[in-house]
């Protein structure tokens, strides 16, 4: 069995903190895992969307485009 395992040496460093530390510690890591949870979770809602627009024809894809950069320039005549 491998003890040099990246989880093995963490808790061998953990082993060699301070109780009074721990919580400091727990909190690091607890806000660690729930950021990578966040990220994993706005990649999925992303990617939900890739390709979406595969199937539209040349005609339809110009006209969202050119109703895109319309929106575009009246949202920024409206934040003047």
């Amino acid at each position: 069995m491998n003890y040099s395992t990246p989880k093995n040496k963490i808790i061998e460093e953990i082993n060699l903190i301070p109780e009074d530390k721990l919580i400091e510690l727990y909190d690091l890591i607890h806000g660690f895992r729930l950021t990578l949870k966040l990220s994993e979770n706005n990649v999925n809602e992303i990617m939900k969307f890739a390709g979406c627009w595969q199937d539209l024809s040349e005609e339809e894809f110009t006209d969202f485009s050119q109703e895109i950069e319309q929106r575009r320039q009246n949202s920024s005549i409206h934040l003047k």
